[in-house]
């Protein structure tokens, strides 16, 4: 007899973001008629970049000759993307990584949710919360979070991060294992400055801790004093592993491809106390499961790094940025306590008169026709909150407002 995997019968019974667009459909079945913006999921809409765009009209062309077709690629990618990654990404920063710490993926949710199958499933984890959904879904998969009450994993470590504390995390004052840190942070759109992170990078090498570092949302950095890379702060090669995404920088939502940075450095122990190399256990666990992405998405975010593709990349950033502000602005003016738009293309809006993020959600639905996310759908201390991103067109984020000020006034 097959027995389940039962730590999965302990997840919720939908994913959040399934859940919503759930909700979504029912109303817009039962409102055929009705035109329901989305300010909720995190999905681009501009499309992708004239470089983009050639670079994978001419890999397909070279694909379809027999001396270009290629087959199976390296799973870690292709040296043409790495190496513009090293020399974009990292070098131009002043930091300077091997190729072979690079691993190119098919979007950072999957390496995210995956690299937690490095370390022992009895290892203690703590997040920012609210935080990303996916990291601790996936740890509780393989049972390292136990079981949940109120919303609380009982394994996990949550630091809250609140008006109070102006959704700043604070340090830990006992010890974990690994630590999630996302920024600028999905969902309250808040960025850490070097410092604040520096206390982080310098928490964990004092504590022999792992630090999974998602880098998703760098390129809408708009402030100096916020760094790109956790690997800008001194002695984290030793501590971190980055994730980075094409996905909401280059409309790569439905391409899939990212990369993971593994540093040589990076070590966990043995129960004996051997150390072990994180970078040579993540190539291994991807030459077995993972078979890369594809050659012309390569191609593709290759063109990124190119200076035509640098600049339109930059305007589409520009493009969504406008309108993180604008939205600010709006909101702030309808007297919305509204935080995050400045280094991300995300706004955390409080809800009015204590409403439940839920039921303020189904509010806005169905009073503006306008799709939030709840915010307690990225853990207990988003309760109170909705999401909403910069994501749409010009056009429909300001019919979106217009809508949303009759509706709030």
């Amino acid at each position: 007899m097959a027995l389940v995997n039962e730590h999965f019968l302990k997840l919720p019974n939908n994913y959040l973001f399934a859940d919503v667009a759930k909700k979504v459909k029912i109303f817009r079945t039962m409102n055929p008629r009705v035109n329901v913006i989305t300010l909720g999921i995190g999905d681009v809409t501009q499309p992708l970049c004239p470089a983009v765009r050639q670079a994978m009209h001419l890999a397909v062309d070279e694909m379809g000759t027999e001396e270009g077709f290629r087959g199976y690629g390296p799973e870690q990618g292709y040296d043409f993307l790495r190496d513009a990654i090293l020399k974009h990404d990292f070098l131009a920063r002043g930091i300077h990584l091997d190729a072979d710490e690079i691993f190119v993926n098919d979007g950072a949710k999957s390496d995210t949710g995956n690299i937690q199958e490095l370390v022992r499933w009895d290892n203690s984890i703590s997040v920012t919360d609210p935080i990303y959904p996916v990291y601790i879904d996936s740890n509780v998969m393989i049972g390292r979070a136990g079981t949940i009450e109120d919303g609380r994993w009982s394994n996990v470590f949550y630091i809250p991060c609140t008006a109070d504390n102006n959704f700043i995390p604070q340090i830990p004052k006992q010890r974990v294992d690994i630590i999630y840190l996302c920024y600028p942070n999905n969902p309250t759109g808040i960025a850490l400055t070097k410092q604040q992170l520096r206390q982080w990078v310098n928490y964990a090498l004092h504590n022999d801790a792992l630090i999974f570092f998602d880098a998703a949302y760098e390129a809408y950095i708009q402030d100096d004093d916020v760094p790109h890379s956790i690997y800008e702060i001194k002695g984290a090669r030793k501590c971190a592993i980055e994730f980075h995404s094409y996905s909401k920088t280059a409309g790569f939502t439905g391409l899939r491809c990212g990369y993971t940075v593994v540093p040589h450095e990076v070590t966990a122990s043995t129960l004996n106390g051997e150390r072990i190399h994180l970078n040579q256990l993540w190539y291994r666990r991807q030459c077995t499961k993972f078979n890369g992405t594809s050659y012309i998405t390569q191609r593709g975010a290759e063109a990124t790094y190119s200076p035509e593709g640098k600049q339109q990349v930059r305007e589409t950033i520009n493009y969504y940025m406008e309108n993180a502000r604008h939205m600010k602005d709006v909101l702030t003016k309808l007297g919305v306590e509204v935080y995050g738009g400045q280094n991300a293309p995300y706004l955390w809006m409080k809800t009015p008169n204590g409403a439940s993020s839920w039921r303020y959600f189904e509010e806005m639905l169905y009073g503006a026709h306008v799709v939030c996310t709840p915010g307690v759908g990225f853990g207990p201390s988003g309760e109170g909150y909705v999401r909403l991103t910069a994501f749409n067109s010009h056009e429909q984020t300001e019919i979106a407002l217009d809508r949303l000020s009759k509706w709030l006034g």
